[in-house]
């Protein structure tokens, strides 16, 4: 009889945010302008910290990565919401949801990755400025980032292969507007007693040593900070510390919001909502948190965007000149775009 009621899986359906068809216009026009504003923005700041070489640093190689991470994570989910909508579709395929599985929790896992190293970066910064040079090397910075990448890639790898041998039957709705582990798991009509302990065990492990990490640099950076005699130097001490104390709290705090929530109801109106908190909005405002509050990134982004407005203007006076050759010699090496050589 098990058999007979197994069907051969071939797609999941994404109840997504609303069935409402009137709203669906109004959500395609706002998630896609989340998206783009993320897209872009993200990427910016990855160009102003590569072209600006006062930059240079290890704070700032790790702020690239989850700028490229957030990137990563919300294209991963948000187009294929945008599509379903344009189609007036709610299905992903087996395999496609399976991708999607795999690469959340791949890029999910980087990003708690790296704000832990980042406060590794501050605690260092702070408590061992003497020796800040000598610690955090060029080598240990890219150890930190190929660690992290392979230990996650064999993690989502592992969870997807654990997938592979449940069987799915009917009813194959899933309440959020992308693929989400548990959420799969949950639809399985197999025993997922196995899977259950393994995606709770490495979640915890996985999840909690970086945070007990950060907890630790924390309690070091405070102690350390307080020790100092001068009020001046607290402050500053503490100042650059905000950014990433802000993104850590939205990052947590919006997790275990997310997964509490789900635990209470079982509202698929609620889960949706809850999955657009966790997966759209910090990507979103951590590009508002790391460039507004930090003076560096804000003058090398200005910078950034008055050179490459003047590199455009200069392009277009020559193109409405018609001096095509004469600019293209001038311009063959822009010099003005190397800041600070």
């Amino acid at each position: 009889m098990e058999s007979e009621n197994q069907m051969d899986t071939r797609e999941f359906l994404l109840l997504g945010l609303s069935h409402d068809p009137q709203l669906q216009l109004v959500l395609f026009g706002l998630f896609l302008s989340m998206y783009l504003v993320t897209v872009l923005g993200n990427l910016l700041i990855i160009l102003t910290v590569r072209s600006d070489p006062h930059l240079h640093t290890p704070v700032y190689f790790f702020l690239c990565n989850p700028s490229f991470t957030d990137i990563s994570f919300i294209s991963t989910t948000v187009p294929k919401m945008l599509m379903n909508i344009q189609r007036q579709s709610k299905t992903i395929s087996y395999a496609g949801c399976l991708t999607q599985v795999c690469f959340v929790l791949c890029f999910a896992g980087i990003e708690n990755f790296l704000l832990a190293a980042m406060s590794y970066d501050g605690y260092v910064a702070i408590c061992h400025w003497l020796s800040y040079s000598v610690i955090m090397n060029p080598h240990l910075c890219v150890l930190i980032i190929l660690l992290s990448l392979s230990i996650h890639i064999v993690d989502a790898l592992l969870h997807n292969l654990m997938v592979l041998r449940l069987s799915f039957c009917t009813d194959l709705e899933i309440p959020y507007f992308f693929c989400e582990l548990d959420q799969v798991i949950k639809l399985s009509c197999s025993a997922t007693l196995i899977n259950n302990i393994l995606f709770y065990l490495v979640s915890g492990i996985l999840g909690g040593v970086p945070l007990l990490g950060i907890i630790y640099s924390y309690i070091k950076i405070v102690s350390s900070v307080l020790r100092m005699s001068s009020a001046g130097g607290r402050h500053k001490a503490f100042s650059t510390c905000v950014s990433h104390i802000s993104v850590v709290s939205l990052f947590y705090g919006m997790c275990f919001g997310v997964y509490i929530s789900s635990a209470v109801t079982d509202s698929s109106t609620n889960s949706a909502a809850a999955s657009v908190i966790y997966t759209v909005v910090p990507p979103l405002l951590n590009l508002f948190i790391y460039s507004l509050r930090n003076r560096d990134m804000k003058e090398a982004l200005r910078n950034l965007i008055i050179k490459l407005l003047f590199c455009g203007l200069y392009h277009l006076l020559c193109a409405w000149t018609s001096s095509k050759s004469q600019c293209a010699g001038t311009l063959g090496k822009p010099q003005f775009l190397y800041y600070g050589d």
